[in-house]
């Protein structure tokens, strides 16, 4: 397997990750106090792309006090423009390392054909 085409497979992994902790942030755009994901991608010791889940810890909207309980109620910290266009990046980014793949499958199939 070539370099190419290993180091755009992790980053495949990495950016479905990425769009699974996007998913989840959306899903749980309406949950009180729900605090938002994110993936921090960063480069492999042996090349590719290594990613990292990290909560960030930012408070929401106060929505004031419960009737019921008493509580103070907080709204989530997602912010739905923001994971839209996280969203939207991802995919490019997906779809260029899909690129990838098929150009790395190409040129090992030259390869096979000129030494055959």
């Amino acid at each position: 397997m070539s370099d190419a085409f290993g180091i755009a497979l992790t980053a495949l992994r990495a950016f479905d990750k990425k769009l699974d902790v996007n998913a989840h942030n959306i899903a749980n755009v309406n949950t009180d106090k729900f605090k938002k994901s994110r993936v921090d991608l960063q480069e492999a010791a042996a090349g590719g792309v290594k990613a990292t889940i990290e909560q960030v810890n930012i408070p929401g909207i106060s929505l004031g006090t419960n009737e019921k309980t008493g509580e103070e109620r907080e709204s989530s910290n997602v912010s739905m423009e923001e994971e839209f266009v996280d969203q939207m990046v991802t995919q490019y980014a997906f779809e260029s390392n899909i690129l990838i793949v098929k150009t790395a499958d190409e040129m090992q199939k030259s390869l096979l054909d000129i030494l055959s």
